[in-house]
């Protein structure tokens, strides 16, 4: 097994969440130490940090949210690891609203997907940004989504915030290099349970007029983070699609 990133520290915000738990293991994998960030429910984050590979991982949670709480967050992980390397916010909510009900997407709905969707990812680099900087060789990588390209997303909100963490991507890029580069992956239809009400019936029809055949895995996903880490050194600023060709159809 490949320890290409040992003695790197890694935190996953949204790290009980399918994404955030095949990240943690692609990384502690690949040598990382890790630190799984729920929500709320710790001993959740910590079944997930006694399943990993390796060791000097820690459980803790936060609500991403809250930007004193966040910055409480990175006091903790200084304290016991010194520096951060690779900060991955894989944290979001959305709910499905028909794109021409307007009348259903409300104003408070909007506000809570930009807060919990583009607001949060940016207070955590904030939050993060010195001890990603202490790294010198620092990362972040935003989950995206197609939809911030396609404007097909379960909500036109939802679209909208993640257009904003692409954008967000190449500013921060710009801004924070060369010490922290910043990369979002970017995923069609993944098989969570992330968006309330779709099962398995809406997977099989994405899956027919996908180009590859099929919806995307965690594992898909997990991996091209992992590949920002350990082989896309030269690239920031910009946003890597995983969807099977999803945007094409």
């Amino acid at each position: 097994m490949s320890q290409i990133l040992s003695g790197k520290v890694a935190v996953i915000l949204g790290g009980t969440g399918g994404i955030g738990i095949a990240t943690a293991k692609r990384l502690a994998d690949a040598g990382a130490q890790v630190v799984v960030v729920g929500q709320s429910d710790v001993n959740k984050a910590q079944r997930v940090v006694d399943g990993l590979a390796g060791h000097g991982h820690l459980a803790a949670t936060t609500p991403i949210t809250d930007s004193s709480a966040l910055a409480e967050m990175a006091s903790k992980v200084k304290a016991q690891y010194r520096h951060v390397d690779i900060l991955v916010n894989t944290a979001g909510f959305t709910k499905p609203i028909k794109h021409g009900d307007l009348d259903a997407l409300t104003d408070e709905l909007i506000d809570e997907i930009m807060r919990v969707n583009w607001r949060a990812q940016f207070a955590a680099i904030r939050a993060f940004r010195a001890l990603l900087d202490e790294s010198g060789d620092g990362l972040v990588v935003n989950v995206s989504s197609i939809s911030a390209s396609t404007g097909t997303g379960s909500n036109i909100a939802y679209c909208a915030a993640k257009a904003g963490l692409d954008v967000m991507a190449a500013s921060l890029g710009r801004a924070l290099a060369p010490r922290i580069r910043v990369l979002n992956v970017s995923p069609g239809v993944v098989d969570t349970a992330f968006v309330p009400g779709r099962g398995a019936d809406f997977n099989e029809k994405v899956a027919m007029t996908t180009p590859l055949g099929r919806i995307g895995t965690t594992d898909d996903i997990a991996a091209a983070v992992e590949a920002c880490a350990t082989h896309l050194k030269f690239s920031t600023g910009t946003t890597i699609v995983v969807d099977g060709g999803r945007r094409l159809s």
